[in-house]
């Protein structure tokens, strides 16, 4: 069960209050960087960087095929300048998907440019995992916000407020 803020309730059984929703590749770990949290973060900023690498290896592939099919020099510039576009759009898109949540509508709308444009995604999140977890940032706020939520919720007055004398 999920409340305003997509912080999941307790069930019951467990300790009060709500639960911080993981965070991909992190699970919960972001919440006190224990867990392997550091090992998680190297591992993930070298994983994307790696997957970059590997992508743009692949570009180059289809530019050398292009080269090869002798297209002639104005396709070619538009497949690199067209690829680096939708990387820099989504390298954008990316990271600011970290700091607040995405448009579900606009998300939908942009899927095939993020799409081609995946080694900025990549890169995104490398950078973002050399400082933090991708979206912990996010995550936390809206965590410590339920948090703070679930305690003025719970915390209990103490006495009969029509039994105060007035001044």
């Amino acid at each position: 069960m999920s409340d305003d803020n997509g912080t999941q309730e307790t069930p019951a059984g467990s300790a009060p209050g709500p639960r911080p929703e993981p965070i991909r590749f992190f699970g919960t770990t972001w919440v006190d960087h224990a867990n392997g949290y550091t090992v998680r973060r190297v591992g993930a900023a070298v994983g994307s960087l790696a997957a970059a690498v590997a992508s743009c290896l692949v570009l180059r592939f289809a530019y050398e095929g292009l080269a090869i099919a002798d297209i002639g020099s104005f396709v070619t510039l538009l497949m690199v300048v067209m690829f680096a576009i939708c990387s820099a759009l989504a390298f954008r898109h990316t990271w600011d998907g970290f700091t607040k949540r995405p448009d579900p509508d606009r998300q939908a709308s942009l899927r095939g440019l993020l799409a081609i444009g995946f080694v900025g995604s990549l890169l995104a999140y490398f950078f973002r995992s050399l400082t933090e977890a991708p979206g912990e940032k996010l995550h936390r706020e809206e965590y410590e916000a339920a948090l703070k939520q679930y305690e003025k919720r719970t915390t209990r007055r103490s006495g009969n407020p029509k039994k105060r004398r007035r001044s």
